[in-house]
Parts: C-alpha cells; sequence; structure tokens
C-alpha cells in the first residue's frame, strides 16, 4: 500500500512537472472577443477564445513559452509565461491604428480616414511588393479603376487613366504638392525609389478645389516616408530573363538633434534589344535612368525634398544606334531627360503652413527625322491656415504658380513676330474649405476655389462632400459633387503630335476645358467572429465635360486635328472592390469598373480612343507562417479599346481584345531582415497583334505614293493605302519573364 501510494506522487508530480494549463480572458474596452487566436510561438499549438472571450492552454515539455494573442483588427499580444502565471487573467487588446489610416489628400489636412468627408483610397508599400516593378508607372496597373496607358509603340512612353479618363486629368502630387505635371506628366512617374514610399493616396473625380488645374479626373499622392520611420538602410534590387536590372537604395541619416534625414537612389537599365514579333522594331523601349532622392526634417516645423532624374530612352529598329539620331536613315525616337525637383512644408504653428516647391523639365528628343526640345519650369507656393471653430473645421489657402515653357513647335511660335516666343502663365488663386461635423456619424465639406489664369482669365471650381456613417463607422456613405478645369498642353501630353508620322492642325485656339462630376461612394466593413474582416466599397460616378480637347485622327490619316468639342462628353460607370483578409494568412482583393464613356456632337454618340469598357484586377496573398513563404497572384483584365486607324483600307480592328495580365510571386523572408522574391508576370504571355505598327518596314513611307492632297494611295506595294504609324498601341509588347529579386533592410 505503501508503494502504490509512493508512485502515485511520483507520477503527479512528473504529470505536472511537464505540463502547465494557461488560462485567460480577451477583451476589448471590457467587451469580450470571441474567436481571438492564442497561439504558442515556434509551436504548433494554440487555441481560441469562446463566446466570453476567455481561453484555456496546456503547455506540455516547452521550456520558457511564449504566446501570441491576436485578433484581426487589434494588435498583437506577446507575453513570455513563467512557471507561476497560469492564470492571465483579463488581457485587453488595443485596436489596430492602420485600419483607420490617416490621409492628408482630400482636405488638405490629416484626417482619419473613415472619418473623412472624402473617398480617399490608401495603398501600402506593402500592397505593390506582390507585383515587384521598376516604377511607380507600373506598379499603379493592379488598382481598380487605375490603368496605366501606353501612348507609344516604340519608346514606350504613357500616362494614367482614372475611371477611363485621360492621363492628362490626373494629377500626380509628391506628399501632397503638385511636382509631375505639365510636360514631365509622361516622364515624371519613372524614378521614384520605390523603398521610400510608406503609402499612395488616390482620389477619383475632380478636386480642382484644393489643387487647381490638372486635377480634374483625380489625384494620386506619393506620400515618402518620416526619416525618423525609415530603415537605417534598406536595398532592392530585381532582375529578369530579359536583361533588364532595377535598384533600389535608401538610407536614414541623422546630420544632429533636430535634422534628419533619408537618402534614396533609383537606378533602371535595360539595353538589351529584343523583337520577338518580328516587325524589325524593338518591343520594349531601352532605358539607362538614375534618380536621386533626399529628404530632410529639421525639427518639427520644416521638411524639405528634392528629387534629380536624368533618362536616356530610346526604341526604334533592331539596327538603330546614336549615329542615326535624327536622321532618315535607321528610324529611331530618342530622349533625353533631366529633371530637377524641390519641394517642402514650413509650419509657423499648429495653424499656419507654407508649403512650396520648384521644378525644371528639360527634353531633348527626336522621332524619327522630327527634333522635340522643351524647357518647363514651375514654381508654386500656397498658405493654409486651418482652424477650429466649434462645429466648423476650416481651411483657408492662397496660391500661386508660375509656369515658365518653352518649345520648338507650333505652341510657342508666333506667327505675327515670326519668332519663337516662350509661354508664360501666371496663376494666384484663393480657397476655402469648411467641413462642418453636425454629430458623429454626419459631416458636410464645403469648399471653393477661385484662379485667375493670365492667358485665360477667372476660373471658379466649387465642390461639395457628404458623409454619413453608423456610430462604428462599418457603414459609410459618400456623395460627392465637384467641379474642375484644365488648360491643354498638346505637345506635352499627347505622344501622337510629336512622332512625325501625322501633322498637328488646331482650328481654333483651345480655351479650358470644364467638368462637372457626381460621385456616390458606399463602404461596408463586417468584423467576424472568427477574427476575419471583410470590406465592400462601391461607387458610382458620372463625369460632364465642356469644352473638351479631343484628337480627330478620322477626318485625314496625315493629321491629328485638335479643338473645343462643339458637344458634350460624358464619362459614367460603376466601380466595386471587395477586400477580405483571414486568420489563417489569406488575403483576397477583387476590384471591377464598368465605364460608359462616349461624345455627343450635334446630335451624334461616338466612343472616345483608349477607353475601356470594364476592367478588372485581383490579389491573391497567401503567408505560409510557419516557413515564412508569402505567395501573391496578381492580375488585371482590360476590355476592348478604341484605337485609331489609318482610314477605312486600315486591316487592323478598330477595337484591342478583351486581354488578362497575370502575374506569381513567391517571397522568402528571414530575420524580418531578408527577403529573396521571384516568380513569372505576364505568364499568358499576351502582346499586342505583330502589325500594330504600320508599315513598319518603311517608317520613313519612301514606297508611299501620296496624292495631291497628300492622302496615301493603294499601289501594288502598299494594297491598304497606310503610312507609317505607331500610335495603334494598347498594351505592352513583353511578354511573358521570369524575375528574380532580393531585399535586406537594417532597422
Amino acid at each position: 500500500m505503501l508503494v502504490r501510494l509512493l508512485l502515485a506522487v511520483c507520477f503527479t508530480q512528473f504529470i505536472f512537472a511537464q505540463e502547465q494549463i494557461v488560462k485567460g480572458i480577451v477583451l476589448f474596452e471590457g467587451i469580450p472577443l470571441e474567436g481571438a487566436s492564442v497561439i504558442v510561438k515556434d509551436f504548433n499549438i494554440g487555441t481560441i477564445t469562446d463566446a466570453s472571450g476567455a481561453f484555456s492552454l496546456t503547455l506540455s515539455n516547452i521550456k520558457n513559452p511564449k504566446i501570441t494573442i491576436s485578433y484581426l483588427g487589434y494588435k498583437s499580444f506577446n507575453l513570455k509565461i513563467n512557471k507561476i502565471s497560469n492564470d492571465l487573467g483579463n488581457i485587453e487588446l488595443v485596436s489596430d491604428d492602420k485600419l483607420d489610416e490617416v490621409v492628408i489628400s482630400g482636405t488638405l489636412k490629416p484626417i482619419s480616414r473613415l472619418k473623412s468627408p472624402v473617398s480617399v483610397e490608401v495603398y501600402a508599400e506593402s500592397f505593390f511588393k506582390a507585383n515587384p516593378t521598376s516604377s511607380i508607372f507600373e506598379a499603379l496597373d493592379i488598382i481598380n479603376g487605375v490603368r496605366p496607358q501606353l501612348n507609344c509603340n516604340v519608346c514606350s512612353t504613357g500616362d494614367i487613366h482614372i475611371n477611363g479618363q485621360e492621363g492628362s486629368y490626373t494629377m500626380i502630387l509628391i506628399d501632397g504638392l503638385p511636382i509631375v505635371s505639365g510636360l514631365s506628366s509622361v516622364y515624371g512617374l519613372s524614378g521614384i525609389p520605390q523603398s521610400l514610399i510608406e503609402r499612395i493616396e488616390i482620389i477619383k473625380g475632380p478636386a480642382s478645389t484644393l489643387y487647381g488645374s490638372e486635377a480634374i479626373g483625380g489625384v494620386i499622392n506619393l506620400i515618402t516616408k518620416i526619416p525618423e520611420n525609415a530603415s537605417r538602410f534598406s536595398f532592392d534590387s530585381f532582375t529578369s530573363n530579359w536583361g533588364d536590372l532595377n535598384l533600389d537604395l535608401g538610407h536614414q541619416y541623422r546630420l544632429s538633434k533636430k535634422i534628419n534625414g533619408l537618402l534614396g537612389v533609383n537606378y533602371f537599365k535595360y539595353s538589351n534589344p529584343v523583337d520577338n514579333n518580328s516587325d524589325g522594331f524593338t518591343d520594349l523601349s531601352l532605358q539607362d535612368r538614375i534618380s536621386v532622392f533626399n529628404k530632410l526634417n529639421i525639427g518639427k516645423r520644416l521638411s524639405f525634398a528634392s528629387r534629380f532624374v536624368y533618362e536616356d530612352r530610346w526604341g526604334g529598329e533592331m539596327n538603330w544606334n546614336p549615329t542615326f539620331r535624327g536622321g532618315d536613315l535607321v528610324y529611331g525616337e530618342s530622349i533625353y531627360t533631366s529633371r530637377v525637383e524641390l519641394f517642402g512644408t514650413y509650419k509657423f504653428n499648429n495653424e499656419i503652413s507654407f508649403q512650396f516647391s520648384f521644378n525644371d523639365h528639360n527634353q531633348n528628343s527626336v522621332y524619327g527625322t522630327t527634333l522635340f526640345k522643351a524647357d518647363q519650369s514651375i514654381a508654386f507656393g500656397q498658405f493654409i491656415w486651418n482652424r477650429t471653430i466649434k462645429k466648423h473645421d476650416l481651411v483657408i489657402g492662397a496660391a500661386y504658380r508660375f509656369t515658365f515653357y518653352d518649345d520648338n513647335t507650333t505652341a510657342t511660335f508666333n506667327e505675327f513676330l515670326g519668332i519663337n516666343k516662350e509661354e508664360i502663365t501666371q496663376l494666384p488663386g484663393v480657397f476655402i474649405q469648411d467641413e462642418i461635423q453636425f454629430n458623429e456619424q454626419n459631416s458636410l465639406l464645403l469648399g471653393f476655389r477661385y484662379d485667375y489664369n493670365s492667358i485665360h482669365g477667372t476660373i471658379f471650381t466649387p465642390r461639395l462632400n457628404y458623409k454619413i456613417s453608423n456610430q462604428d463607422l462599418s457603414s459609410i456613405l459618400r456623395i460627392s459633387i465637384g467641379s474642375g478645369y484644365r488648360i491643354a498642353q498638346i505637345f506635352t501630353e499627347d505622344h501622337a503630335a510629336l512622332t512625325g508620322a501625322r501633322d498637328v492642325v488646331f482650328l481654333n485656339d483651345l480655351e479650358p476645358e470644364m467638368s462637372w462630376n457626381i460621385n456616390l461612394n458606399y463602404v461596408y466593413k463586417m468584423y467576424l467572429k472568427q477574427g476575419h474582416i471583410l470590406n465592400f466599397d462601391a461607387s458610382i460616378f458620372r463625369t460632364d465635360f465642356s469644352n473638351k480637347i479631343l484628337p480627330n485622327y478620322d477626318t485625314d490619316p496625315n493629321l491629328i486635328i485638335f479643338d473645343n468639342l462643339s458637344g458634350r462628353s460624358v464619362t459614367q460607370g460603376i466601380s466595386l472592390n471587395f477586400n477580405s483578409v483571414f486568420q489563417n494568412g489569406l488575403r483576397i482583393s477583387l476590384g471591377a469598373t464598368y465605364i460608359d464613356s462616349y461624345i455627343d456632337s450635334k446630335g451624334l454618340k461616338t466612343i472616345p480612343y483608349l477607353t475601356e469598357k470594364f476592367q478588372g484586377v485581383w490579389n491573391i496573398k497567401y503567408e505560409f507562417q510557419k516557413s515564412n513563404i508569402t505567395l501573391d497572384f496578381t492580375g488585371t483584365i482590360t476590355g476592348p479599346l478604341k484605337l485609331p486607324l489609318l482610314g477605312d483600307l486600315d486591316p487592323r480592328s478598330q477595337f484591342s481584345p478583351t486581354f488578362n495580365i497575370i502575374n506569381l510571386q513567391l517571397t522568402k523572408e528571414w530575420n524580418n531582415s531578408y527577403e529573396l522574391y521571384g516568380g513569372v508576370k505576364n505568364i499568358l504571355n499576351f502582346t499586342p497583334a505583330d502589325n500594330s505598327i504600320a508599315r513598319a518596314f518603311d517608317p520613313f513611307d519612301r514606297e508611299v505614293k501620296f496624292d495631291t492632297s497628300g492622302a496615301a494611295q493603294v499601289s501594288p506595294g502598299n494594297p491598304y493605302a497606310l503610312t507609317f504609324d505607331p500610335s495603334y498601341v494598347y498594351a505592352s509588347n513583353q511578354g511573358s519573364r521570369f524575375f528574380i529579386g532580393f531585399r535586406y533592410y537594417l532597422n
């Protein structure tokens, strides 16, 4: 009997020495969280909380165990367990601020994204890692309603369309300042080191009340990192089997206790001519680009940044080299671009700040035998005063913009004097914005801007935004109505005007374009008991243009005729987004946009060029948590685009086919510092038709016969009466490619 008792005591002591039961209750502000995950770090052991937030976890043979308590929408709670802490009691989780980002683009001041009366989409740095690219231009491809549009089959330049509207209607901001516009709108999105971008904010619809001209279709605001929050050193580089190389370097440094800096360098090189479609031309333009970015925070008042970009880009016949530049022996399009930017903000106090920017853009380019040289300098300054008075949050501003522009085209040629004369535009303006907070669920934003253009005179742009939500902000309805305006610069915005394939004709002096836009946006967020988050976002939009400037390719195949539209142009549609985050590491983002765009002139309705009927995007991410491997599956689908033809005999289709671009990537991470990634882009190997460049074999039209009016004639060697024309473009000629890259962060 004594022996049995001793054995029982020893066995019981052994069991208690090997097993430990840990209990606790997970709460948020005193409310139990059902379905919270409780995991033992580095071990496949875990449980979830019950309806009362309670959990019980048995630990066996684990020395110094560490547990992680997580629930989507809240910050994770980490705790080291000792032999005494069996009952952890109440554990309060803290709401994760990342689910309610602070945005500035909609109202010119920091505000909770969920509480903002203006619908602002936010995309963090991690979003773009799912599909690494060498430029912001390409990176935006996986955002619903935003589409990078190539404008040239030869030199691969392009612009950004938002909800089917041309790229010239999209304003690009860096840290809230209008840096990329006018002449640089084609090239300014290249060479921005992506490692220095914290997030990208997007507004769809006119924002001219706050930002003035060119914000008629939408705003893309690139927010760079605060130097103090960036890694001390970052390295990101990738290459593909096409031979391109992209390198991003970032370095955080400190000059003194009050001066913190962030230096970034981007280098991209592609020097491997490829002609997979056998048309004799490069499928992708060759590029050699370097960009240097530096940002300084001096105390709490002054933030100042600068960027320098130089790029040498060319495309054309495969045997082209710089000795043929500008000649008529071998066709090539060669572009030398140098650009300097300076911008920053000075805060006098909590209410008054001054924003300033300056950029100088120099371009020396040839398109076959057509020489295009241009210089543009833009200086911008803006005082902003912000004060809250009871229920009114007031923002009042005064802005001044000075633009110098000169080129060697008819845009700046004075026919009366017979000389080239630069164009100088002065644009002073004032604006006022009042956000009225009726209560926690209802707010109204009223805005009004007055500008005086030294060439075109007075311009008014009002707007109204209303937001209503439930108490926990899981359901939000926003209504936006606003006006926009834009002053066109044809030779800086429409690449087809520069190729030399067609002559440019202006029927009249072009007047500013005006628009009215209405947007209805609804957001619904669901927090499931298991910790999953589902987010639905739907928008209905409509924009009516007056005085719209349209290129006419159809009247004469040798001309591009520009004039203000006598009638109206309408772009309307619906956009849907669905995002879900699951506890098992799965994230799904789906988006679709339907666009109905037409031009109504004298009772005749036509479809504008390069406007898709529909667009879809998807981003599926799965994290294998044990192995720290992430799978990213991204893709886009683009509906038919109307394309310019060279006449009734042109055998090419007037509409592009519906096409898909699908990408796959695997990323392996070590110690939160190293990442090795690789995958396949354009898995389906989609490329445009081989005959996209008309008469690529005769780029100088030597074998084309013309009549007395200059129209191409049918001949044995030219049965369709075509001339050389590279403007028939809707997607890149770059097919499938494998890529591999490496990232390193030193925090």
